[in-house]
């Protein structure tokens, strides 16, 4: 289901959108929704918090690790098989 947005602009702002809108050859409302989803797709949708608790409870495991180099090439060999 879709829910209208409707939000108060400046005019330059709004002729600014238009502009670059126009140049896109898109209509303000696909610019702007292209813009929210640029915007949302470049921020976690996770809280700060949550994600440091992920990054405590990781820190509590023991993993084996070695040179960036050598897991690196493992990678790739299994790769190939």
């Amino acid at each position: 289901m879709s829910k209208r947005l409707q939000l108060l602009l400046p005019d330059s702002e709004m002729s600014d959108i238009r502009r670059l809108a126009k140049r896109d050859r898109l209509t303000v409302g696909e610019w702007v929704r292209q813009a929210l989803r640029d915007a949302r797709a470049s921020r976690s949708a996770l809280d700060p918090e949550t994600k440091w608790k992920a990054v405590r409870r990781g820190a509590q495991f023991s993993f084996p690790t070695a040179d960036i180099d050598r897991m690196l090439s493992e990678i790739v060999r299994g790769y190939r098989g």
